[in-house]
C-alpha cells in the first residue's frame, strides 16, 4: 500500500483569470461548411459524430456556405438583424435604468441575440418556447410591446404580470413564450411534458426549451432527457453554452471532458453542436430538429456554443473572475456584426442604413422607457392591491373573500 500514489482531486480551472491574457488558441473550430448535414430522417446511430463537430454557415468572409445554408430571403435576415439590434438597444437602456435605481434587477443578452431571434422567427407561432432569462430576443422577433416589457421590469401599475414575477421573468402565452422561472432547469421538464401532451392529443405543435451549460449538472436536465427519449417527445432541447454560469466556468459542468451536445448520446437522441453567434447556423439546426420532431422522430439536443459578453446580471461583476477583454477575444465574433456583414456582402445592406436603424431603434426604446417612467418606476407605482386575489382560484373561496374584506378591496 505504501507504494501506491496519493489520491488527488481534480479542480477544473478556466484558461484565464483577471490580469491574464485571454487565449482561445487551443479551441478546435471546424471551418464553415465542414460539418455534415444528415438527412432529417436519418437513424440516430448513423450520426454519433455530430456532437463533436460545430455547425457553421458563415465563413470568415461572411459568405454562407453549404451544407447547412438555409438559403434565407433578405427580408427574413433584415427582420432578424432588426430584432437582434432592438434586443441589444433595450438591454443597454434598461441596464442603465437599473443603475439609476428605477428597477431592482436586470440581465443582458449581449452576445447571445442570434439564438433567441433565429429560433423565434424559424418556429411556428403556435409552438411553445420554454425560456431562460437571456431569451428576450424571442419576444423582440415577434413584436411584443416594448412598453409591456418596461412596465414588467419596473413592476409598476402597468405591469402585465401585476407584480407577480421578478423583473425580466416575462410571460407571454400569446407569443409562444412560457413563464420564465429562476429555478434552473425546471422548464426543461415542463417543455418535455408539454410536447408529450401535444403528441398525446394528436396536435401538430412542438416545444423548444433552454438551459445554460451549468444546469446540465442538475438532475432535472437528465430526467427531462429520459422522458424525451423514451416517449420520443416532439421537443428541441437547447443548452446555451455561453462559457460561464455566474462565476463558474463551463469546465465545472464538464466542458473539459466532452461537449454538452455529447450528452445526447447516452439517451439515444441526436446531438447537434452549433455556432451560437451565427444566425444562419442557429436557424438551420433548429429547422432540422423541428422537421425531425414533426415527423414523429423525437427530440434533438442542441448545444449553442456562444459567449456571455456581459455580466451574469446587475448583481455580478465579471471582472472579478475573468479577463476584462475576454469577450473581445472570443473567436466566433459578435452575432450582430456577423449578420450585418453577411447582408453587406450580399448587397442587401450598408453601413449608412445600419447606423440609421440603430438610431431609430434607440429612439423607439427611449420612448417606451419614458412611457413606463410616466406610469412609475420601482416603488413609485404598483399594481392595484386587489389584483393579488385574482387568478388564484377559478372561483374565489371563503378564504379569498374574507381576505379581500380584511384588506378593504
Amino acid at each position: 500500500m505504501n507504494n501506491q500514489p496519493r489520491l488527488t482531486l481534480h479542480i477544473p480551472e478556466p484558461p484565464a483569470r483577471p490580469g491574464d491574457h485571454p487565449d482561445f488558441g487551443g479551441m478546435k473550430l471546424p471551418k464553415a461548411g465542414e460539418t455534415m448535414r444528415p438527412d432529417v430522417d436519418a437513424a440516430e446511430p448513423t450520426m454519433r459524430d455530430m456532437p463533436f463537430g460545430l455547425i457553421r454557415v458563415l465563413d470568415d468572409g461572411h459568405n454562407a456556405v453549404c451544407p447547412w445554408d438555409p438559403h434565407l430571403e433578405a427580408d427574413v435576415l433584415h427582420r432578424g438583424l432588426r430584432a437582434m439590434m432592438l434586443t441589444r438597444a433595450f438591454d443597454d437602456r434598461l441596464f442603465r435604468a437599473h443603475r439609476q435605481g428605477k428597477t431592482s434587477f436586470y440581465m443582458k443578452s449581449t452576445g447571445e441575440e442570434a439564438i433567441a431571434v433565429a429560433q423565434s422567427l424559424m418556429l411556428d407561432r403556435r409552438d411553445m418556447c420554454f425560456p431562460t432569462y437571456r431569451v428576450l430576443g424571442w419576444l423582440m422577433a415577434r413584436g411584443y410591446p416594448l412598453l409591456d416589457l418596461v412596465n414588467q421590469i419596473f413592476s409598476n401599475a402597468g405591469d402585465p404580470l401585476r407584480g407577480r414575477q421578478l423583473p425580466i421573468l416575462y410571460s407571454a402565452r400569446a407569443y409562444g413564450f412560457y413563464s420564465i422561472s429562476g429555478n434552473l432547469g425546471s422548464r426543461f421538464g415542463h417543455a418535455v411534458g408539454w410536447a408529450m401532451a401535444s403528441a398525446y392529443k394528436g396536435d401538430d405543435r412542438i416545444a423548444l426549451a433552454y438551459v445554460g451549460e451549468g444546469t446540465t449538472a442538475e438532475g432535472g436536465f437528465h430526467e427531462a432527457l429520459t422522458f424525451a427519449s423514451v416517449y420520443r417527445a416532439p421537443v428541441i432541447l437547447c443548452v446555451t453554452n455561453n462559457q460561464w454560469a455566474i462565476s463558474s466556468f463551463s469546465g465545472i459542468a464538464g466542458a473539459d471532458e466532452t461537449t454538452f451536445a455529447a450528452k445526447a448520446l447516452a439517451y439515444g437522441i441526436p446531438g447537434l453542436r452549433v455556432d451560437g453567434n451565427d444566425f444562419l447556423a442557429v436557424w438551420a439546426a433548429t429547422q432540422w430538429a423541428a422537421e425531425r420532431a414533426r415527423l414523429n422522430l423525437g427530440a434533438t439536443l442542441i448545444e449553442l456554443f456562444t459567449y456571455r459578453a456581459a455580466g451574469h446580471s446587475t448583481a455580478d461583476d465579471p471582472a472579478k473572475y475573468r479577463p476584462a477583454d475576454e469577450a473581445l477575444q472570443w473567436p466566433l465574433g459578435d452575432p450582430i456584426e456577423r449578420l450585418k456583414e453577411h447582408l453587406i456582402v450580399r448587397g442587401e445592406w450598408d453601413e449608412e442604413r445600419h447606423a440609421a436603424l440603430q438610431a431609430a431603434l434607440e429612439d423607439e426604446v427611449r420612448a417606451a422607457v419614458r412611457a413606463g417612467e410616466a406610469i412609475g418606476t420601482l416603488g413609485k407605482s404598483k399594481p392595484e392591491l386587489g389584483s393579488m386575489f385574482e387568478d388564484v382560484f377559478k372561483e374565489p373561496d371563503w378564504r379569498v373573500i374574507e381576505q379581500r374584506r380584511e384588506m378593504g378591496v
